[in-house]
């Protein structure tokens, strides 16, 4: 489709040019002094879509025992909310536009499904021959045509059709952190990660016009960085929170082998050395705001919040340092550079979030809850696909009865099952299936 181009500010004339702020419908400025990326952020920020992922897992499932009375454990929205506040800071200290580092940071997690990557494996099993389920790829969708924001008549039929969002070209690449279309991982043909289906890549391609294959964007590393940074730290957080991870335990030769084993492979490099592993985490411990105890105090409380915003800092400064001294001072934007994060910061950042995988995701407790969360999905996705199109929201149940093929109906099927919350997935199964009417009696 024809795009159309939006207003810039003197700044971003000379960082953004006019085919970052075209947008794949046209469609005018509703008022004057607000520049595109604003107005992206704005968009994103009012959608459905992003209020729904209140209702998603993050790590710790809501409901779930507490150590002390304020422990609400994050949610995929409060993810969001942080992962945006910490990439619109770097991204602004480094050239980017805040508001549309802030767009793609409160977007990226928007096509995950409910129970956070438990129910992503769990959706990609169902949808093997249609395509997969990821879930970068889902958000993709979502911003480009599932939320209802704008509609335009299709050039071939003249019917109306959504075109999500319509966000600009330069957001929807800084959403996208995974570059490629499923099986085109520049590396790795087999890998599960990527960011378009084959019906999306249309918009994909429209988006990625012009930008050198499988690289990320300036700005989409930002983000990357920022959401690494917001779920490393903070999963650690609730996890200290939640009662079920002793600091003193991180002491233990036998503990810190286990850590090691999470990390590598995982979240670090396969060859990376468990004495590069055991230096970060001394490093950190090192640290005089490190939190070696936690009893549920206020003042535990106020330590644990001060060694999170210390965590956050130390990272950021690491990267926005490490690229400054690759680049200079000046503003750094789209293809223009690439973001610097140190071995040792990444390596430390990769040792919290095996510190909260296994004391927190590993936990028999935890296991067994998403060997439920999986049953249920699964249940419910066959269910709902034997049905369809009874039981699909007017929403999809349209998208279905236009869908061409099995396949795309099958998808129209598994995009509804995506965009529910944990209790509405556990609701919709309970009125689907047999297992889920006898578990609510």
């Amino acid at each position: 489709m024809e795009g159309t181009t939006h207003a810039l500010t003197d700044d971003q004339r000379d960082l953004y040019d006019a085919a970052d702020t075209e947008r794949w419908a046209a469609e005018p400025d509703k008022r004057p002094g607000r520049t595109a990326f604003q107005r992206d952020r704005a968009r994103v920020l009012h959608s459905a879509a992003l209020r729904r992922l209140a209702g998603k897992t993050q790590v710790v499932t809501p409901g779930t025992r507490s150590y002390d009375w304020d422990a609400s454990p994050r949610t995929r929205l409060t993810h969001s909310l942080e992962c945006a506040q910490v990439g619109r800071e770097l991204g602004a200290a480094l050239g980017c536009d805040p508001d549309l580092v802030e767009a793609a940071c409160l977007s990226h997690d928007m096509g995950h499904p409910p129970f956070g990557h438990n129910g992503e494996e769990a959706l990609n099993e169902f949808a093997k021959d249609c395509g997969g389920f990821e879930g970068n790829a889902q958000s993709l969708r979502l911003l480009t045509r599932l939320e209802p924001k704008r509609f335009v008549p299709d050039p071939t039929s003249g019917e109306l059709v959504s075109v999500g969002l319509n966000l600009t070209r330069a957001c929807l690449d800084a959403a996208t952190k995974y570059p490629w279309a499923r099986g085109d991982h520049p590396t790795d043909p087999d890998s599960v990660k990527f960011g378009a289906y084959e019906d999306d890549l249309p918009v994909f391609d429209w988006l990625r016009r012009g930008a050198p294959a499988d690289r990320k964007c300036f700005e989409a590393q930002v983000m990357d960085w920022a959401d690494d940074v917001a779920y490393s730290v903070h999963d650690f957080e609730d996890g200290l929170h939640a009662g079920h991870l002793d600091p003193n335990m991180l002491f233990a030769e036998p503990e810190r082998a286990a850590i090691w084993q999470v990390a590598i492979g995982r979240y670090v490099p396969a060859d990376t050395a468990p004495e590069e592993l055991r230096t970060a985490l001394d490093r950190l411990m090192e640290q005089e705001w490190w939190p070696h105890g936690y009893d549920g105090s206020a003042l535990a409380q106020s330590r644990l919040k001060d060694a999170t915003s210390q965590l956050i800092g130390r990272f950021c400064l690491a990267a926005e340092g490490a690229t400054r001294e690759a680049y200079g001072s000046g503003r750094l934007t789209r293809y223009g550079a690439e973001l610097v994060v140190p071995r040792e910061a990444r390596n430390e950042c990769a040792v919290l979030k095996a510190v909260a995988d296994l004391y927190v995701m590993q936990r028999d407790e935890q296991e067994r809850i998403r060997a439920d969360q999986r049953i249920v999905l699964a249940e419910l996705a066959e269910a709902l696909s034997a049905r369809a199109p009874e039981g699909l929201d007017p929403q999809f149940r349209a998208i279905f009865d236009a869908a061409p093929d099995d396949k795309a109906r099958k998808r129209a099927v598994i995009d509804q099952i995506a965009c529910l919350t944990d209790a509405s997935a556990r609701s919709l199964h309970a009125r689907l299936t047999r297992r889920g009417r006898r578990a609510e009696r």
